[in-house]
């Protein structure tokens, strides 16, 4: 593949990030006005916000059976435009029944959507021969900050659901097709000059050695480990600073936006640190850096200490997961799409436990203890660093790389 074609493949994957990092926050952050709008009940409505990850794992594994039969770009351009569609569906129904079907479409989709986008993500980091993944997940929290600030303003002037996300899906939908022109893998021609996409897939199949997965778990606990702590974040920091730390009510908004401010000022500088240290050190470094957060925000004495603790959480989070991503694709060379489709699975399996348990803890316990169970979660990503990097094959710390090609 030619070095114009991997930029405009990076370019274009990027701006896929981009995208879903702003539909999921349209989604997230809009969810009491989904509440409201539908009338579901306080008890009704963790049943829908389990459904979303459960049916994303489903998506992921039904992505895994595609992939051996059609290139990942192909699964990921029709997936994205699925997903922002489920969004615009979940902002214009008027039965529960409605809702019910935009997030099982929602679910699905964006398990497949997930799947492809890390998977291209992996081909492409291995075409270049050093680190770009955490770049491609700076997009995405770039985005995240962009659909928050969105749905910040609808909220603020009181904005139907509808109107606030079709303008976005207006724009965001023929971006990501038109952009989806140029998706590429290391060893593919773009996908949408391919014709024989299924046949080559299949082919290549066949010959793929199988993904233990007795070498993959250690990666999968990490990923579940890493989006506890997460979802620690998403769902308790704001709760956490008001009702244990004793902040008023606009403070309290002030450590999830700090979180995903340094969650991006992270990833964006994260691949020169893997070229430099190599994945080990860099997963190991925001392994204790998460660490020593969870634990400043445990003992926290007042709520600015608690935000400098969250965002301690940002800077050290945001690099584990795009390193295990590409950790899979470096440990199964051969079969990277299926080890990317299996670990992802793990996201939504943390996603699933981690607000929970923080729950259930505080209140059986208190939330000062519960913070430290994600903590320790998260230390124990120190004992399988080992697995995030190989003898031969540290892209950036000093070892053997894969080809390599001068893009930029």
């Amino acid at each position: 593949m030619t070095d114009a074609r991997l930029r405009h493949g990076r370019l274009s994957l990027a701006l896929s990030f981009f995208v879903q990092g702003v539909t999921f926050a349209l989604l997230v952050t809009r969810i009491p006005a989904i509440q409201d709008r539908y009338g579901i009940s306080d008890a009704l409505l963790p049943v829908f916000l389990a459904a979303v990850p459960v049916l994303a794992g489903v998506g992921s594994v039904v992505t895994e059976k595609l992939v051996a039969r059609v290139r990942p770009g192909v699964v990921l351009r029709w997936a994205q435009p699925v997903v922002l569609l489920a969004l615009l569906g979940a902002g214009a129904g008027g039965e529960v029944w409605q809702l019910g079907i935009a997030l099982a479409a929602f679910g699905l989709s964006v398990g497949a959507l997930d799947a492809s986008m890390n998977m291209l993500g992996v081909s492409l980091q291995r075409a270049y021969g050093r680190s770009i993944m955490l770049g491609f997940h700076a997009a995405y929290s770039l985005g995240g900050i962009a659909g928050a600030s969105l749905a910040w303003a609808g909220a603020h002037w009181d904005l139907s659901l509808l109107v606030s996300y079709l303008p976005v899906v207006a724009l965001l939908l023929p971006a990501a097709l038109i952009g989806s022109r140029w998706y590429a893998d290391a060893d593919s021609t773009p996908c949408g000059d391919r014709t024989d996409a299924g046949t080559e897939g299949a082919a290549g199949a066949a010959g793929r050695p199988p993904v233990a997965f007795k070498l993959l778990l250690p990666l999968c606990l990490v990923m579940a480990f890493a989006y506890i702590g997460d979802s620690t974040v998403s769902n308790w920091s704001a709760k956490y600073l008001q009702d244990v730390l004793g902040s008023s009510e606009e403070l309290a908004t002030v450590p999830y936006n700090a979180y995903m401010v340094t969650t991006l000022l992270g990833r964006a500088v994260g691949d020169l640190g893997v070229r430099r240290f190599g994945p080990v050190a860099v997963v190991r470094c925001g392994s204790l850096l998460a660490g020593a957060g969870f634990a400043v925000v445990a003992l926290a004495s007042g709520a600015w200490v608690g935000i400098l603790g969250f965002t301690m959480l940002g800077l050290g989070l945001c690099v584990i997961v795009p390193q295990t991503f590409a950790a899979a694709g470096r440990l199964f060379p051969a079969s990277s799409d299926t080890a990317v489709a299996r670990l992802n699975i793990f996201n939504y399996v943390g996603f699933l436990i981690g607000s929970p348990l923080v729950g259930a803890l505080g209140d059986l316990w208190s939330y000062r203890g519960a913070m430290l169970v994600p903590m320790v979660m998260v230390l124990v990503t120190l004992a399988y660093a080992h697995s995030f990097g190989t003898d031969q094959d540290r892209y950036g710390g000093g070892h053997e790389r894969p080809r390599t090609v001068d893009v930029g």
